[in-house]
């Protein structure tokens, strides 16, 4: 019993820790909010859709680095195929400081492109 009980609180650990690359891991939804990563552009144009569907007027879709043309393929792919009332409704660029191995810090560019219905 007592190698259970020390077992269990490391399973606890593990659960609360997040992935090291979380933004890659999963097509992530939060408050109209699309964050791309590595997966295929269709899983976050369904992602999208999802989020449309569920009532909400309008869609920000957040991407950093080497997913920023994967989240200009997600908008048009939905605005031209799939829900063609969509317009565009602003475009931000940025530049976020990211931690790296070893205590240094790189710069990679942001790109968050909100998306309205018509």
């Amino acid at each position: 019993m007592t190698e259970e009980k020390h077992r269990k609180p490391e399973k606890k650990e593990r659960a609360n820790k997040a992935p090291r690359n979380a933004q890659a891991s999963t097509p992530q939804v939060s408050e109209n909010s699309v964050f791309i990563g590595q997966k295929p552009v269709m899983n976050y144009v369904l992602a999208c859709l999802t989020c449309l569907n569920s009532g909400s007027n309008k869609i920000i879709v957040k991407a950093r680095g080497r997913a920023i043309p994967r989240a200009v393929d997600t908008v048009e792919l939905l605005r031209r195929s799939f829900a063609k009332g969509l317009q565009l409704e602003s475009i931000n660029l940025s530049t976020e400081e990211v931690a790296r191995e070893g205590g240094q810090t790189s710069k990679v560019s942001a790109i968050e492109i909100s998306v309205t219905k018509a």
